[in-house]
Protein backbone atom coordinates (compact mmCIF):
# COMPACT_ATOMS: atom_id res chain seq x y z
CA UNK A 1 0.00 0.00 0.00
CA UNK A 2 1.55 2.92 -0.79
CA UNK A 3 1.41 6.54 0.83
CA UNK A 4 -0.97 7.92 -0.90
CA UNK A 5 -3.69 4.70 -0.68
CA UNK A 6 -2.92 4.99 2.75
CA UNK A 7 -3.68 8.78 3.14
CA UNK A 8 -6.80 8.36 1.31
CA UNK A 9 -8.36 5.74 3.54
CA UNK A 10 -7.33 7.14 6.52
CA UNK A 11 -9.36 10.70 5.27
CA UNK A 12 -12.30 8.46 4.04
CA UNK A 13 -12.35 6.54 7.88
CA UNK A 14 -12.44 9.74 9.67
CA UNK A 15 -14.75 11.50 7.65
CA UNK A 16 -17.78 8.70 7.87
CA UNK A 17 -16.89 7.92 11.38
CA UNK A 18 -17.54 11.38 12.00
CA UNK A 19 -20.89 11.85 9.15
CA UNK A 20 -22.15 8.36 11.60
CA UNK A 21 -21.13 10.31 15.11
CA UNK A 22 -23.56 13.26 14.26
CA UNK A 23 -26.52 11.08 14.49
CA UNK A 24 -28.62 12.08 17.36
CA UNK A 25 -25.79 13.94 19.38
CA UNK A 26 -26.67 18.09 19.95
CA UNK A 27 -22.90 18.95 19.37
CA UNK A 28 -23.75 22.96 20.53
CA UNK A 29 -24.09 22.05 23.96
CA UNK A 30 -21.45 20.84 26.51
CA UNK A 31 -23.05 17.45 27.18
CA UNK A 32 -24.01 17.15 23.53
CA UNK A 33 -20.24 17.84 22.77
CA UNK A 34 -19.04 15.00 25.21
CA UNK A 35 -21.49 12.84 23.51
CA UNK A 36 -20.23 13.19 20.29
CA UNK A 37 -16.48 12.68 21.17
CA UNK A 38 -17.81 9.37 22.59
CA UNK A 39 -19.96 8.59 20.07
CA UNK A 40 -17.00 9.35 17.56
CA UNK A 41 -14.46 6.49 19.34
CA UNK A 42 -16.93 4.36 18.85
CA UNK A 43 -17.81 4.91 15.30
CA UNK A 44 -13.89 4.97 14.37
CA UNK A 45 -14.76 1.48 15.71
CA UNK A 46 -16.99 0.63 13.93
CA UNK A 47 -16.42 2.07 10.78
CA UNK A 48 -13.48 0.87 10.91
CA UNK A 49 -14.17 -2.67 10.76
CA UNK A 50 -16.90 -2.39 8.18
CA UNK A 51 -15.23 0.79 5.52
CA UNK A 52 -11.71 -0.43 6.21
CA UNK A 53 -11.78 -4.32 5.21
CA UNK A 54 -14.54 -3.72 2.73
CA UNK A 55 -12.71 -1.79 1.07
CA UNK A 56 -9.02 -4.17 1.60
CA UNK A 57 -11.36 -7.76 0.62
CA UNK A 58 -12.21 -5.52 -3.10
CA UNK A 59 -8.19 -5.19 -3.35
CA UNK A 60 -7.39 -8.31 -2.26
CA UNK A 61 -9.96 -9.86 -4.65
CA UNK A 62 -8.79 -7.85 -7.12
CA UNK A 63 -5.34 -8.79 -6.82
CA UNK A 64 -6.17 -12.30 -6.96
CA UNK A 65 -7.48 -12.18 -10.40
CA UNK A 66 -4.27 -10.51 -11.43
CA UNK A 67 -5.44 -6.75 -11.83
CA UNK A 68 -3.70 -3.96 -10.10
CA UNK A 69 -5.98 -2.08 -7.01
CA UNK A 70 -6.02 0.86 -5.26
CA UNK A 71 -8.30 2.22 -3.24
CA UNK A 72 -8.82 6.44 -4.05
CA UNK A 73 -11.07 8.52 -1.99
CA UNK A 74 -13.72 11.17 -3.94
CA UNK A 75 -13.45 14.86 -2.55
CA UNK A 76 -16.98 15.10 -3.98
CA UNK A 77 -18.06 12.45 -1.31
CA UNK A 78 -16.43 13.21 1.45
CA UNK A 79 -17.64 16.74 1.29
CA UNK A 80 -21.23 15.18 0.43
CA UNK A 81 -20.95 13.00 3.66
CA UNK A 82 -19.90 16.03 5.95
CA UNK A 83 -22.87 18.38 4.32
CA UNK A 84 -25.34 15.55 4.88
CA UNK A 85 -24.48 14.95 8.19
CA UNK A 86 -24.36 18.43 9.62
CA UNK A 87 -27.40 19.69 7.21
CA UNK A 88 -29.37 17.17 8.40
CA UNK A 89 -28.74 16.49 11.62
CA UNK A 90 -27.21 13.21 11.24
CA UNK A 91 -30.33 11.52 9.93
CA UNK A 92 -28.76 11.29 6.42
CA UNK A 93 -25.78 9.52 5.85
CA UNK A 94 -23.85 9.09 2.59
CA UNK A 95 -21.31 6.42 2.74
CA UNK A 96 -19.49 6.54 -0.69
CA UNK A 97 -16.13 8.69 0.45
CA UNK A 98 -14.18 6.46 -1.99
CA UNK A 99 -13.43 2.97 -4.33
CA UNK A 100 -11.02 0.55 -5.24
CA UNK A 101 -10.17 1.37 -8.82
CA UNK A 102 -9.39 -1.87 -10.75
CA UNK A 103 -7.40 -1.87 -13.32
CA UNK A 104 -6.71 -5.13 -15.61
CA UNK A 105 -7.19 -6.27 -19.12
CA UNK A 106 -9.67 -9.41 -19.82
CA UNK A 107 -11.30 -9.04 -16.09
CA UNK A 108 -14.96 -10.80 -17.08
CA UNK A 109 -18.46 -9.72 -15.88
CA UNK A 110 -17.99 -13.03 -13.32
CA UNK A 111 -14.81 -11.60 -11.83
CA UNK A 112 -16.10 -8.14 -11.58
CA UNK A 113 -19.04 -9.10 -9.95
CA UNK A 114 -17.30 -11.57 -7.08
CA UNK A 115 -14.69 -8.40 -6.79
CA UNK A 116 -17.96 -6.07 -5.99
CA UNK A 117 -18.96 -8.60 -3.95
CA UNK A 118 -16.50 -8.87 -1.85
CA UNK A 119 -16.79 -5.90 0.35
CA UNK A 120 -20.41 -6.34 0.76
CA UNK A 121 -19.85 -9.92 1.63
CA UNK A 122 -17.18 -8.92 4.55
CA UNK A 123 -19.61 -6.62 5.65
CA UNK A 124 -22.65 -9.32 6.68
CA UNK A 125 -19.95 -11.31 7.48
CA UNK A 126 -18.03 -9.15 9.98
CA UNK A 127 -21.77 -7.94 11.70
CA UNK A 128 -22.40 -11.81 12.15
CA UNK A 129 -18.93 -12.79 13.61
CA UNK A 130 -19.65 -9.32 15.82
CA UNK A 131 -22.90 -10.60 17.14
CA UNK A 132 -21.48 -14.13 17.86
CA UNK A 133 -19.14 -12.27 20.31
CA UNK A 134 -21.64 -10.51 21.44
CA UNK A 135 -23.54 -13.73 22.22
CA UNK A 136 -20.27 -15.84 23.68
CA UNK A 137 -18.77 -13.02 25.56
CA UNK A 138 -19.79 -10.82 28.42
CA UNK A 139 -18.57 -7.41 27.83
CA UNK A 140 -18.67 -4.19 29.32
CA UNK A 141 -21.46 -1.70 28.67
CA UNK A 142 -19.32 0.42 26.72
CA UNK A 143 -17.68 -2.46 24.38
CA UNK A 144 -21.47 -3.42 24.05
CA UNK A 145 -22.38 -0.04 22.52
CA UNK A 146 -19.09 -0.22 20.14
CA UNK A 147 -19.86 -3.87 18.99
CA UNK A 148 -23.67 -3.08 18.06
CA UNK A 149 -22.82 0.16 16.79
CA UNK A 150 -20.28 -1.67 14.20
CA UNK A 151 -22.83 -4.71 13.56
CA UNK A 152 -25.09 -2.03 12.07
CA UNK A 153 -22.49 -0.17 10.40
CA UNK A 154 -21.57 -3.43 8.62
CA UNK A 155 -25.05 -3.75 7.53
CA UNK A 156 -25.54 -0.17 6.65
CA UNK A 157 -22.51 -0.52 4.39
CA UNK A 158 -23.29 -3.57 2.99
CA UNK A 159 -26.83 -2.98 1.76
CA UNK A 160 -25.72 0.99 1.00
CA UNK A 161 -23.50 -0.60 -1.49
CA UNK A 162 -25.37 -3.32 -2.97
CA UNK A 163 -27.58 -1.05 -4.23
CA UNK A 164 -27.81 -1.28 -7.93
CA UNK A 165 -27.16 1.83 -9.13
CA UNK A 166 -23.51 2.44 -11.00
CA UNK A 167 -20.63 2.95 -9.62
CA UNK A 168 -21.93 0.72 -6.15
CA UNK A 169 -21.17 -2.76 -5.86
CA UNK A 170 -24.57 -3.64 -6.37
CA UNK A 171 -24.55 -2.87 -10.30
CA UNK A 172 -21.91 -4.84 -10.87
CA UNK A 173 -23.09 -7.92 -8.49
CA UNK A 174 -26.67 -7.97 -10.48
CA UNK A 175 -24.87 -7.78 -13.93
CA UNK A 176 -23.26 -10.90 -13.00
CA UNK A 177 -25.45 -12.89 -10.73
CA UNK A 178 -29.18 -11.20 -10.07
CA UNK A 179 -30.05 -13.61 -7.55
CA UNK A 180 -27.07 -13.70 -5.60
CA UNK A 181 -27.39 -10.10 -5.77
CA UNK A 182 -31.22 -10.31 -4.53
CA UNK A 183 -29.75 -12.63 -1.46
CA UNK A 184 -27.04 -10.85 -0.37
CA UNK A 185 -28.99 -7.61 -0.28
CA UNK A 186 -32.03 -9.03 1.68
CA UNK A 187 -29.43 -10.27 4.28
CA UNK A 188 -27.85 -6.63 4.63
CA UNK A 189 -31.34 -4.62 4.18
CA UNK A 190 -32.76 -7.03 6.75
CA UNK A 191 -29.54 -6.15 9.31
CA UNK A 192 -30.72 -2.57 8.48
CA UNK A 193 -34.50 -2.46 9.05
CA UNK A 194 -35.11 -5.57 11.56
CA UNK A 195 -31.69 -4.97 13.39
CA UNK A 196 -33.10 -5.85 16.30
CA UNK A 197 -34.48 -8.55 15.16
CA UNK A 198 -30.74 -9.75 14.60
CA UNK A 199 -30.05 -8.62 18.26
CA UNK A 200 -32.84 -10.82 19.88
CA UNK A 201 -31.62 -13.92 17.59
CA UNK A 202 -27.87 -13.30 19.09
CA UNK A 203 -29.31 -12.81 22.32
CA UNK A 204 -31.08 -15.76 22.29
CA UNK A 205 -27.65 -17.74 21.61
CA UNK A 206 -25.93 -16.13 24.53
CA UNK A 207 -28.45 -18.06 26.92
CA UNK A 208 -28.40 -21.06 25.77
Amino acid sequence: MNEKERNDIIISWLTVSFAFAWIGTAIFSLRGFEEFISQFIIMLFAVGTGFIFHELAHRQVAKHYGAHAEFRAWKSGLLLALGLAIITNGSMVFAAPGAVYVFGKNITIKQNGIISLAGPATNILIAIILGMFLAILNPTDFIVKIIVSAMYVNFFLAAFNMIPIFPLDGSKVIAWNALLWGTIMLLAASGVFFFNVWLTVFSFFSII
